[in-house]
Order: C-alpha cells, then structure tokens, then sequence
C-alpha cells in the first residue's frame, strides 16, 4: 500500500502555494541547513549563492513564526493556524533541525543552537521583527530565542509549553503517562507505541486503522539517534531551572487536559513571569490544543497577537 502521508505531499504543497507560502532552504553554516515555508516574495528574493536576502526583502505583513513540536513537521503541526494566519500575517514555518528537510553536521543538540540557527535562517530572510509562537518543544525554542534575540522577537506566545523542562518535571509527566523515558514516548517504534504517545498528547484520541499508524511511523519518525540526543539536551536539572528575564511580553496557551505541561505547571510560570504574562487555559483539550480545539485557539490567538 502506498503512504498516504506521501500522496498527501503534493496536496500540501498545492495548498501552501494557494496561501501565499514557498518551500526553501537556507545554509545556516557548512553542513547545517533548515528548511522554511514562508511568504513567496521572500523565497523570490532569497539568492542562495551569497547567503544573504536581497534589499528588496521588505515585508509587507508583521512576521509570524510557527516552531513545531517533537513529533511533527512544521506544516503538519500549523496547517490550519497557517490557514487562518497568513491573510494578515506574513507566516514563517521552520523545520527544526533533524525534523523535515533541516539538518545539521554540527554535534550540538542544545535547544540554544537550535535558537540561534533559527535566528540566523530568519535574518537571512530578511525578517528584521516576529512573532513567535512554539507549541511544546518548539516553544522552548522560541524561550531561548527571545533571551538570545530580543531585538529579533517582539513577542512570545508558549503553546502548551513552558521555558524549559526539568528532571522533575518530566518524573512527574512519566508517572502520568505510564512512560519510563522522553525517547520512549516520543519516538515510538511500534503501533501501540504512536497509540500511546497520542493518547498522552489528545485529550480524546480518534480511531485510526492499524495502517494510518504504520505509514506515520514509516515517514515521520526518520533521525532516531539525533532526536533522542535532543531529547537528552533539553532536560535540566531541577537546580539549574530559572525563568529568563524576558524583554518581550509572553502569552501561554494550554489546554485543561495536557498531561506534559499541565495547567498547574504554566501558571506557576505565569507567576514567575508577572505582569509580562498572560494565560489562556482552553477546556477539552491536551497537549495538542491548536489541532484540538482550532477554533477557539485561533481566535484567543488573534485576540493574544492583537494585545501583545
């Protein structure tokens, strides 16, 4: 049988076109490359022997950066906020590195390196101010890269997310889902092991056909090694956990029902961030509230970016 995430391809890539959005790669330094979809006059504009953006770059809508989490693609993770964003925002979706086609030969896994070749991708694109908005592993990202570029991010909204997470933390996240480690749970090798990873991220898994989970497996779950070493750079220790001094004015968007970042978690962040921070706790929705409950997170989130 042939995959449907494959077929789907082109599909994807016809719809992005249609809004405004083109595929290219930008050489952050030999052997490290990440991928972006964004606003078509910048891909035009973009010429790869030299590196650098055109003058001509100007963008004519405010940034808005989409950061994935651990177990997708930047486009299947944001399609429907892209959908609903890119009329009056000028939307940029990376593939982190080792996810999609962004790569690196460089042995740092550190979520900061991860910050800084974003950075760099985005400059050379001409982005000059954004927006960023990181749902889970993304969203830390997105923390590091608003402490290292705070004339680059204007705001920073954590979408089921937090600044960092701790040994504790994720202790806690395993005796709640039944897991023994991050790589265990987030880069699963079997059918009951995506069942599982899905049940601990939606609030109300759907039923998909044993087949739909092994194409899933076959495509989306590519760079074993590499991840798990992110996974293992993103952990700190309890001891070694501070929330930045942030510049930026912060949203946090959680769902009820998150079994990582739980409700409990952010607004302890949101504690610590002060007046800087705002939440939005939706209700029926886990990990994944964007794809769960879109509606409703599409319109807190305008509400967010209009406020920040």
């Amino acid at each position: 049988m042939v995959n449907f995430l494959t077929v789907l391809d082109p599909v994807l890539r016809a719809l992005l076109n249609f809004y405004g959005l083109r595929s290219q790669s930008i050489e952050i330094e030999p052997g490290t490359v990440v991928h972006f979809w964004g606003p078509s006059q910048i891909s035009e504009n973009y010429t790869s022997q030299n590196n650098q953006a055109k003058s001509a770059n100007h963008l004519e809508k405010p940034a808005l950066v989409l950061l994935h989490g651990f177990a997708a693609t930047g486009v299947l993770t944001w399609l429907l906020q892209i959908m609903a964003f890119s009329g009056t925002y000028a939307v940029f979706v990376p593939d982190l590195i080792f996810f999609g086609d962004s790569t690196t030969h460089s042995a740092n896994r550190s979520p900061e390196y991860q910050a800084e070749c974003l950075a760099k991708g985005l400059k050379r694109l001409g982005v000059e101010r954004c927006t960023v908005v990181g749902c889970s592993y993304g969203g830390i990202i997105g923390s590091k890269m608003a402490v290292l570029e705070p004339e680059l991010v204007r705001c920073l909204v954590l979408s089921n997310s937090n600044v960092a997470i701790t040994e504790l933390q994720s202790e806690e996240a395993f005796e709640r889902i039944g897991s023994r480690s991050w790589p265990e749970l987030m880069l699963p090798e079997t059918v009951e092991g995506l069942r599982k990873l899905l049940g601990a991220v939606i609030f109300k898994r759907p039923w998909l056909p044993d087949w739909a989970y092994k194409h899933f497996l076959e495509v989306m779950f590519d760079s074993r090694q590499e991840r798990a070493e992110l996974l293992k750079a993103l952990v700190i220790k309890d001891k070694d956990f501070a929330v930045p001094k942030f510049s930026q004015k912060i949203c946090v968007m959680a769902g009820e029902e998150d079994k990582i970042f739980t409700p409990e978690i952010v607004q302890k962040t949101k504690a610590q961030l002060g007046d800087k921070a705002t939440i939005h706790v939706i209700k029926k929705a886990g990990h994944l509230v964007h794809l769960e409950r879109p509606f409703v997170y599409n319109r807190l989130l305008k509400k967010s970016l209009t406020n920040l």
